[in-house]
């Protein structure tokens, strides 16, 4: 279980990156956007913040 949260924030920043893949070659919607933008941003500070806590 303690692997898992350590790539909780690569795995968050990954499923952002599907997001904008999938609004930039596929549907046009704004939510897609906004959908990433939460995503790339969690992942990024769950990232720095589960890594410090856990090691």
């Amino acid at each position: 279980m303690e692997t898992l949260l350590k790539n909780l924030g690569a795995i968050l920043v990954l499923l952002g990156v599907v997001c904008l893949a999938v609004y930039f070659f596929g549907v046009q919607k704004n939510g897609l956007l906004v959908a990433g933008l939460v995503l790339e941003v969690a992942g990024v500070f769950a990232h720095i913040f589960l890594n410090k806590r856990l090691s």
